[in-house]
């Protein structure tokens, strides 16, 4: 316990402090975001507002990550280390991303096969380091490794793996549209994560996850990064994490579903991210196919927008939601233990 509380602490307090360090940086060099002329109009007042903000919620869960197991007694693992190198590495892909759309004064930057190509390649490099570096469980899971217990086998396991870290980063690259909505829905998916990956050291014997009490850690200097960024993202954001810290969160919720056998209810705890996505989805299919728009705009929350809802309307409703999501999706996880406990 006294880890998980050091490594969130810990974590607030360098995104809370430092960001605003990396907010003067960031407007001493002009690194500000490019706003996308087919966005909402009212969003053309955030052309020039800093952007990369996310180095600093990386910076915050390095720092939590390491300061939580000093003089705590907990030990560092191979599945919190494979989390956070992760996360860096498709943070890094962001930050390219960010610099390039800044560098060219456009609202593009890495083109889509690249960003692609290396969203790949980090999320392969995980999956193989967490079959064979780090033991992880290869069954199909939902709230446990042995539920509902279909073995994928290593190959198919990877193409699992990789085909929800990709996407996961991207779910909430998309939600990143207003200020403090994937900071704040974030929040509530690794503070969900950390209660789990607590409950699920206390009970190894039903879930049987070696190394889910510095899975719990990583959670919550992930959860930490996210308020201490929040403080200055809360609309009007002050600073913008840019693909730098959306790309690095949604690879965070997807490898610790993967690790901590939690994949299928992984679109339960992050269901705003999963209707955001669909959103688009559907939007892009019905022009192709039928040249019709089901939503004004999208993703789901420029359509609401545009529906008249001031922007702070909107991020607080989706908050709400997102926090509904979580609350299901522990709700689901602690019945099933309740289930569990009565059969054993």
């Amino acid at each position: 316990m006294i880890a998980l509380f050091t490594a969130g602490g810990v974590a607030i307090l360098v995104a809370g402090f430092g960001t605003p360090i990396l907010l003067r940086w960031l407007v001493r060099w002009r690194i500000g975001q490019h706003v996308r002329e087919d966005g909402p109009a009212q969003h053309a007042a955030k052309q020039g507002t800093p952007t990369m903000g996310g180095i600093a919620m990386l910076l915050a869960l390095l720092a939590g990550y390491v300061l939580g197991h000093v003089g705590t007694g907990s030990e560092f693992t191979r599945s919190g280390w494979l989390v956070v190198l992760a996360v860096i590495g498709t943070g890094v892909v962001g930050a390219t991303d960010d610099w390039l759309k800044v560098s060219r004064q456009r609202s593009l930057g890495l083109n889509k096969r690249a960003k692609f190509a290396l969203q790949v390649a980090i999320a392969l490099g995980f999956a193989f380091a967490a079959l064979y570096w780090a033991g992880v469980n290869t069954q199909l899971s939902f709230t446990r490794w042995d539920d509902p217990g279909l073995s994928l086998g290593s190959g198919l396991w990877v193409l699992w793996a990789v085909l929800i870290i990709v996407g996961g980063s991207n779910a909430v690259n998309l939600t990143d549209g207003l200020d403090g909505l994937a900071a704040g829905s974030s929040t509530f998916a690794f503070s969900c994560f950390t209660i789990i990956g607590y409950w699920q050291f206390r009970h190894f014997g039903i879930y049987r996850v070696p190394h889910a009490l510095d899975l719990g850690v990583v959670a919550i200097a992930m959860a930490g990064a996210c308020v201490g960024f929040l403080w200055w993202n809360a609309a009007p954001a002050r600073i913008i994490m840019g693909d730098t810290g959306a790309l690095a969160l949604g690879t965070g919720l997807a490898c610790l579903a993967l690790l901590m056998n939690l994949q299928l209810l992984l679109a339960i705890i992050g269901g705003l991210f999963v209707v955001v996505t669909v959103s688009v989805v559907v939007q892009v299919v019905s022009f192709r196919f039928f040249h019709r728009r089901v939503l004004r705009m999208a993703p789901l929350h420029h359509h609401f927008e545009l529906l008249g809802w001031p922007e702070t309307t909107v991020t607080v409703r989706f908050w709400i939601f997102s926090g509904l999501c979580t609350a299901l999706g522990l709700g689901l996880f602690y019945a099933d233990f309740l289930t569990v406990g009565r059969v054993r």
